[in-house]
């Protein structure tokens, strides 16, 4: 993982216009292409790859922004939840694809920008790929 590209990425989006047709960006970072069939231990493996490349992108921008500790509940955000809320309610989007992707996001709003980060790892459909994805948005967290 090239952790300063990724940081690069994620600040370039929190500037850059959002597209037309949506008011957020959904990039990938990292990607397990060829484990869409693969074997389950090498996928578990690269779950647990991509998660921890998730904590240390979140890691880095917590101190970035002059937290002390920066595994604070509010940045620990628990999707499981918000996709259970889609079953009864209207959840924004990215929110709602982002809940049926992924199990955890680390969120945090970026400063002086007016828009909200999230860094998860989506591995929720075991018949797709595994991907470390960044999402900015507008949208704030329902």
């Amino acid at each position: 993982m090239d952790i300063a590209r990724h940081i690069a990425l994620i600040d370039e989006l929190c500037f850059r216009p959002f597209p037309a047709e949506h008011g957020h960006f959904v990039a990938v970072l990292e990607s397990s292409h060829g484990l869409r069939d693969g074997d389950q231990g090498e996928r578990a493996a690269t779950v647990e790859q991509y998660e921890r490349y998730r904590d240390a992108l979140h890691e880095r921008f917590a101190t970035r922004r002059g937290e002390t500790e920066p595994w604070n509940l509010r940045t620990v955000w628990n999707l499981q939840t918000v996709l259970l809320r889609t079953e009864r309610e209207e959840i924004p989007e990215p929110w709602a694809a982002l809940s049926a992707r992924a199990r955890l996001a680390h969120l945090w709003e970026a400063e002086g920008t007016g828009r909200w980060v999230a860094v998860a790892v989506a591995d929720a459909d075991e018949s797709d790929e595994v991907q470390l994805l960044a999402v900015v948005t507008q949208e704030e967290p329902p």
